[in-house]
């Protein structure tokens, strides 16, 4: 696909110094990372303070989605719910170099974009949102800018989509004999848990659209005909039906 650009979203847990050194040996995959490590700079000022103190290109507004409030567990801290916003914030970009840690002494700083928003004013008892997202592609306008925080905002539909292949099609209990048949099984269950997640917002969206829209008529009987036959369908199972 020579006309496709290629870019990976990832969290804070991407934020490590081997990725972005690997990434300029095979540069054909851009990355989109937000940042973790309030690293030193080649300047005076860590990351975090050298882009809050940087010049301000714009002021936008980013939807905060709502969260649901979380009791703690073993593992995890307890978490306060919130409705869905909308968070004023201040846009800074510009590019940067990051020397190379301690245990990579010998290798070139990391010449990388930043894109960070902070939000001016937050509701009393919010923590304001903030965000650098460090990036390999070149960002020299808001535009660029723009489309960094857009594909970031999709993150956490990406996570909504390896739920689905994970609990809707089950790809954690494939049991091949061999590699092979286990890739082309994977490769079916990626485009079907994508479809899940086209029907399931649609769905949400639009509960009026037809049928038609995304099945055949073949499907759609097919479909009706399971329907008849249990009172309690997998509620995953129309999605596999037409996929096969």
């Amino acid at each position: 696909m020579p006309d496709t650009r290629l870019v990976c979203v990832m969290d804070r847990e991407a934020d490590f110094f081997e990725l972005f050194d690997a990434q300029r040996q095979r540069s054909k995959v851009d990355l989109l990372v937000r940042a973790r490590h309030d690293r030193i700079t080649g300047d005076k000022l860590t990351l975090f303070d050298q882009m809050r103190s940087d010049t301000v290109k714009c002021r936008l507004a980013i939807a905060v989605p709502r969260q649901s409030a979380r009791p703690k567990k073993s593992k995890q801290k307890a978490r306060a719910g919130h409705p869905q916003r909308m968070a004023q914030v201040q846009l800074r970009y510009r590019e940067i170099d990051l020397p190379a840690p301690k245990h990579h002494a010998g290798k070139s700083p990391l010449r990388l974009w930043a894109v960070h928003v902070r939000e001016t004013y937050p509701p009393a008892g919010v923590a304001a949102l903030e965000w650098l997202l460090l990036s390999t592609r070149e960002i020299a306008s808001v535009e660029q800018a723009h489309e960094c925080l857009r594909w970031y905002c999709l993150r956490w539909r990406i996570e909504d989509w390896h739920r689905v292949l994970k609990s809707g099609c089950r790809v954690e209990a494939l049991q091949h004999k061999t590699a092979v048949r286990l890739q082309r099984a994977l490769a079916f269950n990626l485009v079907i848990a994508w479809r899940i997640m086209l029907l399931t917002l649609l769905g949400r969206q639009a509960p009026e659209l037809p049928a038609d829209l995304l099945f055949s008529e073949l499907e759609i009987q097919v479909l009706q005909a399971y329907a008849k036959k249990t009172a309690s369908p997998d509620p995953y199972c129309s999605a596999r039906l037409y996929a096969s």
